[in-house]
């Protein structure tokens, strides 16, 4: 009798556990087969910025996981239902979804198959579909610092097949190339039979390339080039900006004309070291989609605040240099989190902007894996998809985020082709504008562009997430919003 009262507990108790696991989770609600598609859809029910805009992703569209399932079964492919549920690429440019998350992680940490050449591509003609690039530095202690390449290089083919709007992808992609190079003649690409072979390997870049400070009268005027808001990086950003600090410098050029951006993190730690007379006031404000916002506004509102501060990431002190006027050098690439630190120090200093209008991308993503509440720890072991949706707009202090058509100088000028310069030198175009206006002295006018191209491509924005601007970890909290299936 005893045994028998036993196994009925047992059974009642295994009954009760076994509910309760499926009521807290519903991945055995989810047949294997479209487990990755469940991923999809619940990441962008929850976190992107237009879900209201897609039907399909209607917090009433399916009401259960059956019903969810059945319309999941229709799409074989997780990266055919991930474009299904984004509004027009119009509207949403950027997000993005990986079948191997170590990729996405390698990117957006500035790790990936490089051969050395960082370059821009133009279109021969407005509107055409032919297509040249042109080398804007090389990486130190790549393959391509090894060859007969350097800044201001130009190539019109791969492997002897002229670049076009359609090829350009799939040559580019190989891990070892030849560039067929030209010469620029008065606005002409001339191809003057030269080549150099490269072949890229797994390459993590330091994005702080040139730290140096340029005398000029009383003037002492530190230069940054600063080519991406890369996390593991801050260390070295915060040495270079400290480098300058204990120069005296009494003005600052930073040079952004590469940095396609990167973290969020990052970029309001950068502008607290131009400043840090603002330590602890608001930089940056987020803005989520209708209900996320609402579940941070009710719950936490401060995780929608980015503030100045005085500690990088590993929780070292800030090397600041209290600046109240920063001139910023900017081209059709400078993008995301650079374009954030342009518009975040705009109510707080005097940001002079040299160069060309940015790219306008004032959003924002993250990483989304396939766990329990999207975050890296517990993500499946059944596969390696993961996902970087827009997930939000950022603004500045007064409220300001609608920049989509870009950032616009103070004084525009492009870079010309036939006068390129060298970077960091005092007389290249751009920098020396920069050095004139902190002076006030007359310097060489630089020569006149004899033609402007359309931007197309670069480096950063073929390897799709280096133009991202993210933030580095999931919201907590936010996960007790999604459906209840």
């Amino acid at each position: 009798m005893k045994n028998s009262l036993r196994l009925i507990s047992f059974l009642i108790f295994s009954v009760f556990v076994f509910q309760s696991c499926s009521d807290d989770d519903n991945s055995s609600d989810v047949p294997d087969d479209v487990r990755v598609q469940n991923f999809v859809w619940k990441g962008l029910n929850l976190y992107y910025l237009w879900q209201a805009d897609v039907p399909d992703l209607a917090d009433d569209r399916f009401a259960n996981q059956t019903q969810l399932n059945e319309y999941l079964a229709s799409y074989s492919d997780p990266v055919e239902l991930f474009n299904h549920l984004r509004v027009a690429p119009t509207i949403d440019r950027f997000s993005a979804i990986f079948s191997d998350y170590t990729i996405l992680e390698g990117i957006i940490s500035g790790t990936t198959k490089n051969n050395g050449v960082d370059y821009q591509l133009l279109l021969k003609t407005t509107g055409g579909t032919e297509v040249f690039g042109w080398v804007r530095y090389i990486l130190p202690n790549s393959d391509a610092s090894t060859k007969n390449i350097q800044r201001g290089a130009i190539f019109y083919g791969i492997n002897g097949t002229p670049l076009t709007t359609a090829n350009y992808q799939s040559l580019l992609a190989n891990e070892t190339y030849t560039l067929n190079l030209a010469d620029y003649n008065n606005g002409n690409i001339t191809p003057n039979g030269q080549s150099v072979t490269l072949t890229k390997s797994e390459y993590s870049e330091n994005p702080v390339l040139i730290t140096s400070v340029i005398n000029s009268g009383s003037h002492k005027i530190g230069y940054l080039v600063y080519n991406g808001f890369y996390t593991g990086y801050e260390s070295q950003l915060n040495a270079a900006v400290g480098q300058l600090k204990s120069q005296n410098i009494t003005d600052l050029v930073l040079d952004l004309r590469y940095n396609s951006g990167g973290s969020v993190a990052t970029a309001t730690r950068l502008a607290s070291m131009i400043t840090g007379q603002y330590d602890g006031q608001l930089f940056a404000k987020e803005q989520w989609n209708a209900k996320a916002q609402a579940y941070f506004e009710e719950n936490n509102p401060n995780d929608l605040k980015n503030n100045f501060t005085n500690k990088i990431g590993n929780g070292a002190a800030i090397n600041n240099l209290n600046m109240s006027t920063v001139y910023v050098l900017t081209t059709k690439s400078t993008a995301s989190a650079s374009e954030l630190v342009i518009n975040g120090l705009e109510p707080y200093i005097n940001v002079i902007q040299i160069g060309d209008l940015t790219t306008g991308k004032n959003v924002g993503s993250i990483t989304l894996y396939d766990s329990e509440d999207f975050g890296k720890s517990g993500r499946s072991n059944k596969h390696k998809y993961a996902m970087q949706p827009i997930v939000l707009k950022i603004a500045n202090k007064d409220g300001f985020a609608d920049y989509l058509s870009g950032l616009r100088p103070d004084t525009r000028q492009v870079e010309n082709l036939g006068n390129l310069g060298i970077l960091g030198n005092e007389n290249e175009p751009l920098l020396a504008t920069a050095i004139t206006q902190i002076t006030g002295t007359a310097r060489p006018i630089p020569q006149t562009q004899t033609k402007v191209f359309d931007h197309f491509k670069d480096s950063k924005s073929i390897n799709n997430l280096q133009d991202q601007m993210y933030l580095d970890h999931v919201p907590n909290g936010l996960k007790n919003i999604l459906n209840g299936f």
